[in-house]
């Protein structure tokens, strides 16, 4: 995909949608690294197969073909592709639903050194922590809250503003009358 250094892509990381043109009789190599030995992006040259390991496909999973993927591993590779496209702005949508601990690590590597911004929903704590460093929360009763800081550092926040007893509560509405 040819696109401007400064031009905004919004890639949605929906992973039963995206990248529906990889070809089945690929291998992941070849589908990740368009058979190139290394590959370039964000200004620094790879070796393709050790960016391909980073997503737990090493040795023998570089070589199996596309169409015969597990639901985890064909996560991995969209990962791996979505991740590999020079975009300013990343939204992920759970992103480290059903994924390993090694290829979670490497999407947070991905993400340190992310030149753009990431937009990322996610109920995973821990990751969160990992590499936020703001955060957008929606805390019931249609208000919303900007904090620059962890997940953590914002939960503390959270309960110093609103008190122990901070969990959102359910709107009420009238019942609708036909008329």
């Amino acid at each position: 995909m040819a696109s401007s250094k400064w031009a905004i892509l919004l890639k949605l990381l929906t992973l039963t949608k995206a990248h529906t043109d990889i070809d089945p009789n690929k291998n992941v190599w070849e589908a990740i690294s368009g058979g190139n030995e290394v590959i370039e992006f964000g200004g620094k040259v790879f070796n393709s197969r050790a960016y391909v390991s980073k997503f737990n496909f090493s040795g023998q999973g570089q070589g199996k073909k596309v169409g015969v993927l597990s639901g985890g591993e064909r996560n991995r590779l969209h990962l791996a592709l979505t991740l590999r496209q020079e975009a300013n702005v990343l939204l992920l949508d759970e992103p480290t639903n059903d994924l390993d601990v090694n290829t979670i690590r490497a999407l947070e590597e991905a993400l340190e050194n992310f030149a753009g911004c990431a937009v990322i929903i996610s109920h995973d704590r821990w990751f969160l922590d990992r590499v936020c460093t703001h955060i957008l929360a929606f805390e019931g009763d249609s208000q919303v809250y900007y904090f620059e800081g962890d997940f953590t550092d914002y939960e503390e926040n959270k309960k110093k503003r609103l008190g122990a007893d901070s969990q959102p509560h359910r709107l009420r509405f009238k019942k609708l009358v036909a008329g």
